[in-house]
């Protein structure tokens, strides 16, 4: 794989941050709050549904001003300071994460919801810094890298959580120890892994600089609004990735309930979603060479029709081993069809405000996050099956599918 120097620490800042996805919000962090608040008298209920809105809260902030933060970051040399600062915010609050007294489990979720801020922060000002470092004929391979290093990443620093960090004997991932070490760890992946970029990360496109940068943004969102009419590719292109997206997202965070469901141990559960991280980090890379040699938008067509045969998998999971081909399904486009979107966006989008854009991209992502566990749910209690829950979600990459046939391909 042949990347400059700015293009590899590009890749290497969701390498750095990987570590903060799998170890502190996926693995550790959720079972530490839960037992320390029903240490405190909390009800397992009740902790469930504090993560639930701790997670919502953090991520909605950020979603809402999103435009604006992008528009900001659209004026000469902002971007990367809003990068910085974002990534900043994310590294202290996952260090802090080990300093948070055991006894204060709202404590804990308040420094939790600020390192959120700062995750989602980074990622905004991350992802629209790719047309900076690429040129159109480079972001399909340059961004399959980042999802795919970022996979590896994850694997390698959960790796190390397990076999240097996870005591013997204790209560397991929820230990506070074994919590505590986990978050200084992420915090230092995160920080060592960033500085490449620091260093080297380059904003090449900007508008000209203005007097009063925050007037100026606040107008010039509120114009693109306006002119939504001008921008028909890029709007029906946001309208099929909400659909699509929302399908892909619950998939990932409801395999756990449907495989407990099933009676999967939460041991075999860590297997699989370690499985998963490992799958995703080749057929990433899969996918940047088949846009490529194919097209962006034919290779996005397959990674959706790839989904909607999923769903239909999900009908007959009955076993451990179905559970196992189901999860290592999802492995094979998981990762390809999320960096051909950003690509494929990235490459339509005027590139002097793309992070303005890169802003509503971040909104549909974010909001999309909804729209699935309820007809997840809604199906899941009508049915009294999950499985036919999840199967439910065709429908979803059915309209993202239909959508998306109409839009241009971009070779």
């Amino acid at each position: 794989m042949r990347f400059n120097k700015q293009q590899w620490s590009w890749i290497f800042n969701d390498w750095a941050n990987s570590g903060y996805g799998i170890i502190v919000t996926t693995a550790v962090l959720p079972l530490y709050f839960k037992t320390i608040a029903q240490d405190q008298g909390v009800t397992a209920v009740n902790a469930t549904a504090y993560w639930g809105y701790a997670n919502s809260l953090g991520t909605l902030l950020i979603a809402i001003i999103a435009p604006f933060l992008g528009a900001i970051a659209d004026y000469p040399g902002t971007k990367k300071h809003l990068l910085n600062f974002f990534s900043l915010i994310g590294i202290g609050a996952t260090l802090a994460l080990s300093l948070a007294p055991a006894q204060d489990w709202w404590e804990l979720l308040v420094v939790y919801i600020i390192s959120i801020i700062g995750y989602s922060g980074s990622n905004l000002f991350y992802d629209s810094f790719l047309p900076d470092v690429a040129v159109n004929q480079e972001m399909d391979r340059v961004s399959a890298a980042g999802y795919g290093f970022g996979y590896l990443g994850g694997v390698l620093s959960f790796l190390i959580f397990l076999t240097a960090l996870l005591i013997p004997g204790e209560s397991g991932l929820n230990n506070s120890v074994t919590a505590r070490g986990s978050f200084i760890l992420a915090a230092i992946w995160w920080l060592i892994f960033y500085l490449p970029f620091y260093k080297w990360g380059q904003q090449k496109y900007a508008l000209t600089a203005v007097k009063h940068p925050f007037r100026s943004s606040l107008r010039r969102v509120w114009m693109t609004v306006k002119q939504v009419g001008n921008y028909r590719t890029i709007v029906w292109f946001l309208i099929a990735y909400f659909f699509y997206i929302d399908g892909v997202d619950t998939i990932f965070t409801m395999a756990t309930s449907i495989g407990m469901d099933l009676g999967i141990s939460m041991t075999t559960l860590m297997l699989v979603l370690l499985a998963v991280q490992v799958v995703a980090f080749p057929f990433s890379l899969v996918y940047g060479w088949l846009a490529q040699y194919w097209s962006t938008r034919k290779a996005i067509l397959l990674g959706i029709v790839i989904y909607l045969g999923i769903c239909l998998y999900i009908l007959r999971l009955r076993t451990a081993t179905d559970f196992w081909i189901l999860a290592l399904l999802v492995g094979t486009s998981q990762g390809g069809i999320q960096a051909l979107s950003r690509s494929y966006f990235a490459q339509i989008i005027p590139k002097d405000n793309g992070s303005e854009f890169f802003g509503f991209y971040n909104i549909l992502g974010k909001f999309s996050a909804i729209m699935g566990p309820i007809l997840v749910g809604t199906i899941t209690q009508i049915t009294g099956h999950s499985t036919v829950g999840a199967a439910s979600l065709s429908v979803l990459f059915l309209i993202g599918l239909v959508i998306f046939c109409f839009l241009p391909s971009l070779k």
